[in-house]
């Protein structure tokens, strides 16, 4: 028979059973809402941690980790010479990058590299009164901090840009801030571990919602970090780089390893429980989608199931008439198909208005007001494909089950 027959054969059959086709959409539609209410969700909770990771974790670290073999070199020159050391000594290597402005120019030709930034990272006391508690200084260059790893955003009192100007001033965390009872314009005194002691101005406030981060670590300008170590204007103990795409690190190590005598390290060489807390994260959300499309698809199955029970006889004075299999099947995928469009679109809708509710719900924790989820227009393209691959499995089954019934056993009864 024509296609246009059996297209409206099938919207009579959906327009005369209108309860139980209004109940097979509902089925779709749900799946569907949930389907990309989970998906943004998790994707949206991915997104925040790994915001959260970066605020304070370049994607790739360059630092000076030292020689790779720094015991026995009297073994390595005299190799074979019996030779018995005793309370052997530690060399002081160099400490720190020197150098850093030709290694700076070379990464910042590279056009995968979205940020460089550089630190002179500290060890230090922080004392106020008598209270006194260990952590870290940065000194940062603030603009191109900024640009890595977006410290403007947390900062919860004062004016990140300050900073460049006042070489007498400090950012601290918000939890250092707590437990040393410090307020913006209080002195705090910073101690180094070679007994050099300095007093800063507290301009600034920050809280990245990393309690390591907030409770032990300072900022103030690489300039003011150099003088405090007496070291050149050249000098830096970190260079941190980030490039376009996070997960897209090693081939720009693989790159810049053989020409760079510092260690040069991925965020995922460094953090293995980052990216696989990532991974699984992923993983759970494809398998709770999944199962909601698989709930929904079997319950288009039965629905349609009963459908062809109901109509087993009008198929059968269809076959009597000259209605081929292959009609029958298609007039039953064509419901189905109807279904999955309608109910997924549908879906899709309200899966939104379901999101965007969600994103307005009130979520004071780790810096974030409300709670995180994603639009993105492939989760709900995908939820579309799904909804139709699903209908039509669904569908084709039970139509395949109705295009074999033999119109004589039907109708004899």
């Amino acid at each position: 028979m024509s296609a246009s027959v059996n297209f409206y054969i099938a919207t009579v059959h959906l327009a005369s059973s209108i309860k139980q086709t209004i109940v097979a959409m509902l089925g779709v539609t749900f799946g569907i809402s949930m389907y990309v209410f989970m998906t943004g969700f998790m994707t949206g909770v991915n997104n925040i941690q790994t915001e959260l990771a970066f605020s304070a974790l370049a994607h790739i670290r360059v630092y000076n980790d030292g020689p790779a073999d720094k015991t026995n070199i009297a073994k390595r020159v005299y190799p074979n010479d019996v030779i018995n050391l005793r309370n052997a000594k530690v060399i002081r290597y160099t400490d720190g990058i020197k150098n850093s402005a030709a290694i700076l120019s070379l990464l910042q030709s590279q056009p995968n590299v979205s940020g460089v930034t550089t630190q002179v990272n500290i060890n230090v006391f922080f004392k106020n009164a008598g209270n006194k508690i260990n952590g870290t200084i940065s000194g940062v260059d603030v603009i191109n901090e900024n640009k890595v790893f977006n410290i403007s955003k947390y900062v919860v009192q004062g004016n990140w840009n300050e900073l460049k100007q006042r070489s007498d001033g400090i950012f601290v965390g918000y939890e250092l801030a707590k437990n040393l009872s410090l307020k913006i314009n209080d002195n705090l005194n910073v101690l180094t571990s070679d007994g050099i002691s300095r007093n800063y101005k507290v301009i600034g406030i920050y809280q990245t919602g990393i309690l390591g981060a907030d409770k032990s670590k300072a900022y103030i300008t690489i300039n003011a970090a150099r003088q405090l170590l007496a070291f050149n204007q050249d000098y830096v103990t970190d260079i941190q780089i980030n490039v376009r795409d996070f997960n897209q690190t090693q081939p720009l190590v693989d790159k810049l390893a053989p020409v760079i005598s510092y260690r040069v390290e991925s965020w995922q060489m460094s953090n293995h429980q980052l990216e696989a807390a990532s991974g699984l994260r992923d993983i759970i959300a494809i398998a709770v989608s999944f199962t909601i499309l698989i709930v929904a698809g079997f319950g288009i199955y039965n629905i349609m199931s009963m459908t062809i029970n109901q109509k087993i006889k009008e198929i059968a004075i269809l076959k009597a008439m000259g209605f081929s299999g292959q009609d029958v099947t298609v007039i039953f995928l064509t419901q189905s198909i109807v279904i999955g469009i309608i109910g997924g679109f549908v879906g899709m809708g309200l899966g939104f208005v379901i999101s965007k509710l969600v994103s307005r719900v009130p979520f004071e924790v780790a810096g974030l007001h409300t709670l995180p989820m994603a639009f993105t227009p492939t989760d709900y393209v995908l939820a579309f494909i799904f909804s139709l691959m699903t209908t039509f499995i669904a569908g084709y089954l039970p139509a395949r089950k109705a295009s074999q019934v033999d119109p004589v056993i039907i109708i004899r009864g």
